[in-house]
């Protein structure tokens, strides 16, 4: 979502709280999302470095009648983003060339980024010309341009708007919403299903970086405890958890089997303020993989 949330915890947070120093939990699922709203690729492992996730949200789909970057979170202009998924052809390696990405379209069709014909196989698939925009692979190549989206606001009560379309800037040089690290905790998944039982809470709708299976005695949304605290994963990787990560319409989309449902945008409202899973940004990068135990310091 383009707006974000102050820290002020419900009566539905933690009844555990990770002390400083103590073990959160460890690495449950690492994903990376090539193409901004498009479904991506999970991984066994990922470089870190101040972009968060290496080759995380490179690209994106860019309307060249209007210069704004495309994606799910306007899906009564764009339709379903989730039905496309991106993988990168080769691994990225920090440092080296960025690979090419294989996209593979809602009927089935699969192309790449480097072919010349890309951007109007997209545009038919989407029903409307777009381009496929990609940052510099280098520091400073690209990353002076500030993009614009646009979002959807359900009419839905807990909202900051209602049943309207607002546009934000995403942050210098990159095509993240807020911040290049998203965190999100099981403890924060058990709870969502616990106040709704009816809905399907996977992680990836909510479409997490870094997925944490938290400590058993850690229950309710802990991760809102966690804000202005650094978290250590592994040997190497520090984050610095930078804020709440408010959600949007984006969340109800269906995916693959998970279907349509309001109620999962309206059950973060009314019980964490909007707020499901948190932000980062990185203070050392390294090297992270499933496994890894995460820990308060």
């Amino acid at each position: 979502m383009a707006t974000h949330s102050s820290h002020r915890p419900s009566a539905d947070v933690a009844a555990g709280v990770a002390e400083a120093g103590g073990a959160a939990g460890a690495v449950a699922g690492l994903w990376r999302y090539p193409v901004k709203s498009m479904m991506g690729e999970e991984l066994n492992a990922s470089e870190v470095t101040e972009q968060g996730l290496f080759g995380d949200r490179r690209f994106a789909v860019v309307d060249p009648a209007t210069g704004k970057v495309a994606g799910a979170k306007n899906p009564h202009k764009w339709g379903n983003f989730f039905e496309f998924r991106a993988a990168y052809v080769d691994p990225p390696r920090a440092g080296g060339h960025l690979p090419a990405v294989r996209l593979t379209l809602p009927d089935g069709t699969v192309l790449t980024s480097t072919q010349p014909d890309a951007a109007r196989l997209l545009s038919e698939a989407l029903g409307r010309e777009v381009t496929l925009a990609t940052l510099g692979t280098a520091k400073g190549d690209g990353e002076s341009s500030r993009a614009t989206a646009e979002e959807y606001w359900p009419d839905m009560a807990g909202l900051d708007h209602r049943d309207t379309v607002t546009d934000w800037d995403l942050p210098t040089g990159t095509f993240f919403d807020l911040a290049v690290v998203h965190l999100l905790t099981t403890a924060t998944i058990d709870q969502l299903r616990a106040l709704y039982p009816e809905g399907r809470f996977e992680a990836r709708r909510f479409r997490p970086n870094i997925i944490v299976e938290t400590r058993p005695e850690l229950r309710g949304f802990v991760e809102n405890d966690w804000v202005g605290r650094t978290v250590a994963i592994g040997d190497e990787v520090r984050l610095r958890i930078t804020g709440s990560c408010p959600r949007c319409v984006m969340i109800t989309l269906p995916q693959g089997d998970l279907p349509h449902d309001a109620g999962i945008l309206r059950t973060a409202a009314r019980h964490n303020q909007v707020n499901v899973g948190v932000y980062a940004d990185v203070i050392s990068g390294g090297t992270i993989r499933r496994g890894d135990h995460i820990t308060l310091v």
